[in-house]
C-alpha cells in the first residue's frame, strides 16, 4: 500500500535549497510547496516561563505530535519546536494499520478516526494486461481492535493531533521556530531556536530573534534532513533502493463514483502505477518516472492531467490537490540514541512506500520511546534503558524496510522481459495458493526489554504484539484501552493480586501496572475483573499456551506465564531489568515539575 510520507514538518536542519517540503521521508524533487507564515514563541504553559522543559521534541508532524502528547499525558513538560508557522495543508501519508490506529485512539482520537479514515478492504496487483497477480484482502477488525489497514487524509489527522496537543497539559506547541544549535552537558541539553517562516528566516529590523530552551532530553522527529541527527555521530546505512515517482492527490467531484478495486498496483513496465484511496472523498495516483525523464517536466500539472485522462479524470470532474515528484529511498540510522539526543520517524529511517509502513514505523517509534523516557525521568529506570529503544525498533524497522524494498522490486520493474518472468512467477504462486510474502520475517521484537530464555533470546510469547478486544470493566463497555486504560497490564485468568506479596503490589502500583483478571463470566463485577465480551483475550491466551501475560505500554508482550502462580516471576523479571538499568549509570532523575 503506497504512502507518501510522513512525519513531519521539520523543526530544523532541512536545507531549503534541497526543495524539501515539511513532509519528511521521500525527498521532494519538484512540486507545490506549503503555506508559510511567522509566529512568536508561545507563552510557555508547559515550561516554567524560562523555556525549561523535561523533554524538547523537534518536528510537529504525526510522530512529533504523538511523542509530545504521550509524554504530556504522563505529566511531563514538553516543548514541541516546529519551524513552519502553520501546518502543511496537503496530504502525504495515506495509510496506517491497526496497531497505529490503536495508538492514535489511545491519544484521545478514538471518536475522530472514522471522520478522516476508512478501511482499506483490498489491495490488488495487476500486470500490463489487467490480469490479477496478487490480491490482499484486509480484515475489518485487526488484532488491535481496529481495521487491519486504513486509508486517511494526513492534514486532518495532523489537525486532530495538534488540537489534542493543545489540550494536553504541559505541552507547548512552538510553531515558527527552527532548531539552530544545541549543546549537551551532564544535566541536560540547551537548544537554541531561531524565528522562522519555514523555508526562510524571519528578520525583524534585520535581526533574527533567537532563544535558548532547556530540557533533559531532545527527541528529533524532524525528518529526513534532521537537524538533531546532524548533531549526532550516528551513520546512515543506505539500502541502495532509489526511484522517482510522481505523486498526485485528487478530489473526484462525483462523490458516489466507485473505483474497483479500491486500491490497485499496476505492475506495467511501460509505467508502473499506483491508484489508491487517499481517505474519504480523495484518491491518490502515483506514476513512476522512467529512465531519462525529467522530474521538472514530468511533475507539471499538464502532465498530471495527461496521465489522469487514462482514468477518465479531467479538470471538469476532479480537482488536482497536489502534484509533486518524490524520491523513494531505503535507509536508516545505526543508532537512534546518543546521550540525551534521540531520533524518531524519518529522522531515524526512510523507506519506500510500498508496504505503507513509513508513518506507521514512526508512530511505533514514539510508542516505544515515550514510556521508557517516562520511567527514566521518574527515576524508575536508568538512562541505559533507552538503549533498548534502538535495539527493539531498529530490528522491527528492518522488517518494514525489507518488506517495502521487496515489494518495490516487484513493482518498479521497467524491463518488459523481466516483468514477463515476474508475472509468470506470481501467476504460478497464485495458482498454487502460495503467499509471495510468506518468507518475510515476522513483525515482532527480537531483543530488548523482554523476558529472556536461558540462551538470551526472548522467551515466547515475549516480543509479540498483544491483541485488543471489546471488554466490560467496572460498568463500562468498549475496546480495552478506552474502557480499562493504557500502560502496563498484567492479564491473567485468575486474579494475579493473590500471588503477589505486599512489596511487589506496592511496586506495581508505583509503576502503574494494572493487575487484572480476564473472564468470560458476564456477571463478574469485581474491581479487577475484565469481562472478555468476544473471547479475544481468552483465545489469545490459549493460542499462546499461557495463563498470564505482562503487557508493556506499547502493547508488546514482556512475557507470559503458563500458570497464574508464575505471574510473580514475570513481575520480578521486569523489576530486575529496570533495577539493572539503574545500576549501569544514569543521569540524575527528577519528578514532573522540576
Amino acid at each position: 500500500m503506497n504512502e507518501n510520507h510522513t512525519d513531519c514538518a521539520a523543526g530544523g536542519g532541512a536545507d531549503p535549497a534541497d526543495g524539501s517540503a515539511p513532509a519528511d521521508g521521500p525527498v521532494p524533487v519538484a512540486g507545490s510547496g506549503p503555506v508559510t507564515g511567522s509566529g512568536p514563541l508561545a507563552g510557555a504553559a508547559g515550561s516554567d516561563g524560562d523555556g525549561t522543559y523535561d523533554v524538547l521534541v523537534v518536528g510537529a508532524g504525526p510522530v512529533g505530535l504523538t511523542t509530545a502528547i504521550q509524554l504530556g499525558a504522563r505529566g511531563w513538560r514538553v516543548g514541541l519546536v516546529e519551524r513552519w508557522p502553520r501546518p502543511y495543508p496537503l496530504p502525504r501519508a495515506v495509510v496506517f494499520d491497526h496497531e497505529v490506529a490503536r495508538i492514535l485512539a489511545a491519544l484521545g482520537l478514538a471518536d475522530e478516526l472514522p471522520a478522516f479514515s476508512e478501511p482499506a478492504a483490498d489491495y490488488e496487483w495487476r500486470n500490463a494486461d489487467g490480469e490479477t497477480l496478487l490480491r490482499l484482502a484486509f480484515e475489518d477488525t485487526g488484532a488491535s481492535g481496529w481495521p487491519a489497514m486504513n486509508l486517511f487524509t494526513q492534514p486532518q489527522l495532523e489537525g486532530a493531533l495538534e488540537a489534542q496537543a493543545h489540550r494536553t497539559a504541559g505541552v507547548d506547541v512552538l510553531r515558527g521556530w527552527e532548531a539552530a544549535d544545541l549543546a549537551e552537558d551532564a544535566a541536560g541539553v540547551s537548544l537554541t531556536v531561531a524565528e522562522s517562516a519555514g523555508d526562510e528566516p524571519v528578520l525583524r529590523g534585520g535581526v533574527r530573534r533567537r532563544r535558548t530552551l532547556r530540557a533533559q532530553y531532545v527527541v528529533g522527529c524532524d525528518g529526513a534532513n534532521s537537524f538533531v541527527r546532524s548533531r549526532m555521530t550516528t551513520t546512515l546505512t543506505d539500502r541502495g533502493f532509489q526511484h522517482d515517482w510522481l505523486v498526485l492527490d485528487v478530489l473526484p467531484h462525483e462523490a458516489d463514483r466507485v473505483f474497483a478495486p479500491r486500491n490497485l498496483q499496476l505492475c506495467d513496465p511501460r509505467r508502473p502505477t499506483t491508484a489508491v484511496s487517499g481517505g474519504p472523498g480523495r484518491r491518490r495516483w502515483e506514476f513512476m518516472l522512467l529512465p531519462g525523464e525529467s522530474a521538472a517536466e514530468f511533475g507539471s500539472a499538464e502532465n498530471a492531467w495527461r496521465l489522469l485522462a487514462g482514468w477518465d479524470l479531467h479538470p471538469g470532474n476532479a480537482t488536482l490537490e497536489r502534484h509533486t515528484v518524490y524520491t523513494f529511498r531505503a535507509r536508516w540510522a545505526e543508532s537512534w540514541r546518543e546521550g540525551r539526543l534521540l531520533l524518531a520517524g524519518d529522522a531515524a529511517h526512510q523507506m519506500p512506500p510500498f508496504a505503507g509502513q513509513g508513518m506507521c514505523s514512526g508512530i511505533r517509534d514514539a510508542a516505544n520511546l515515550t514510556w521508557k523516557l517516562d520511567l527514566v525521568l521518574r527515576g524508575e529506570a536508568g538512562a541505559t534503558l533507552l538503549d533498548s529503544y534502538t535495539t527493539e525498533r531498529s530490528q522491527h524497522l528492518r522488517h518494514a524496510i525489507e518488506l517495502s524494498v521487496f515489494l518495490g522490486g516487484i513493482i518498479c520493474e521497467p524491463d518488459p522481459a523481466a516483468a514477463t518472468l515476474r508475472d509468470a512467477r506470481m501467476r504460478a504462486d497464485r495458482r498454487a495458493g502460495r503467499d509471495p510474502l510468506a518468507d518475510m520475517p515476522p513483525q515482532s521484537l527480537t531483543g530488548g526489554l523482554l523476558r529472556q530464555a536461558a540462551d538470551g533470546t526472548p522467551r515466547a510469547p515475549a516480543g509479540q504484539l498483544g491483541c485488543q478486544g471489546r471488554v466490560r470493566f467496572r460498568g463500562r463497555t468498549g475496546l480495552f484501552d478506552q474502557t480499562v486504560g493504557t500502560g502496563f497490564a498484567l492479564l491473567a485468568t485468575e486474579d494475579p493480586r493473590a500471588v503477589l506479596d505486599d512489596d511487589t503490589l506496592g511496586w506495581c502500583e508505583r509503576l502503574g501496572i494494572r493487575l487484572l483478571r480476564v473472564t468470560g463470566d458476564p456477571t463478574a463485577n469485581g474491581p479487577a475483573d475484565v469481562v472478555d465480551l468476544d473471547g479475544t483475550y481468552r483465545s489469545h491466551l490459549e493460542r499462546c499456551g499461557q495463563k498470564a501475560l505482562l503487557l508493556r505500554p506499547d502493547h508488546y508482550v514482556f512475557g507470559g506465564a503458563p500458570c497464574t502462580a508464575e505471574a510473580a516471576g514475570l513481575v520480578a523479571a521486569l523489576r530486575q531489568e529496570l533495577v539493572a538499568s539503574q545500576e549501569r549509570v544514569a543521569p540524575a532523575a527528577v519528578s514532573p515539575g522540576w
